[in-house]
């Protein structure tokens, strides 16, 4: 906490939701420590708000238009190394989680228990430390030590999700049928699926694909 005599901590926040970031602003405001500098409605807004205004910690949602959460912070930490990013998110897909780490982000939160949990992890992550919900580190536990899907057998996937049947996966790939069924297959096993569409919910729900 920051003491009396001390600056208070600036707060960038970014939302695409204007809802969204009002309940995060009063959720701010009775915290004598803690002050909203700036906000963004997406993620190259954030990054020229970042820009100007240099926050000791932004909060910055995954899911945004024009630039996603997770680009605005890869982003942002390569023009400025020191930046604190928490990512805010409405599941936790282990995918997910581990792609925002990747970029840089310094904590990973529900929004669902932000009332409960942002105020502190805020404080944690200007001290340096890192911060990550309960459910979110239980994800990566689970799916720690699973192979991981190819870049090809991600564009499979990703074509399944759109209602493409193995033949018109084929022609968009240029590929043949059987080298589809192969990659089926694959993805089937490394998912744990029973078949096509429970890929694509597993997919979904992990973060490895997005709709």
């Amino acid at each position: 906490m920051v003491s009396a005599g001390h600056p208070q901590i600036r707060i960038l926040v970014a939302d695409d939701h204007p809802i969204v970031r009002e309940g995060l602003r009063g959720l701010i405001a009775v915290q004598p420590d803690i002050v909203v500098v700036a906000e963004a409605s997406n993620g190259r807004e954030a990054i020229q708000q970042f820009r100007i205004h240099r926050p000791d910690v932004t909060v910055m949602d995954l899911q945004m238009p024009e630039m996603t959460g997770v680009d605005a912070v890869s982003a942002i930490r390569v023009e400025f190394p020191d930046a604190k990013i928490i990512v805010l998110t409405t599941f936790a897909g282990d995918v997910q989680i581990l792609r925002a780490l990747k970029a840089g982000a310094h904590g990973y939160l529900l929004k669902a228990v932000l009332h409960k949990e942002l105020p502190d992890s805020i404080r944690a992550v200007y001290a340096g430390r890192k911060v990550m919900a309960p459910e979110a580190a239980a994800q990566i536990a689970e799916h720690c030590g699973e192979e991981a899907l190819t870049s090809k057998e991600l564009e499979v996937l990703r074509l399944i999700a759109a209602g493409n049947a193995n033949k018109v996966i084929a022609a968009e790939l240029s590929i043949s049928e059987e080298t589809v069924k192969s990659r089926v297959k694959n993805i089937l096993d490394k998912l744990g699926a029973n078949d096509r569409t429970h890929a694509v919910t597993i997919g979904l729900k992990r973060g490895i694909i997005e709709l």
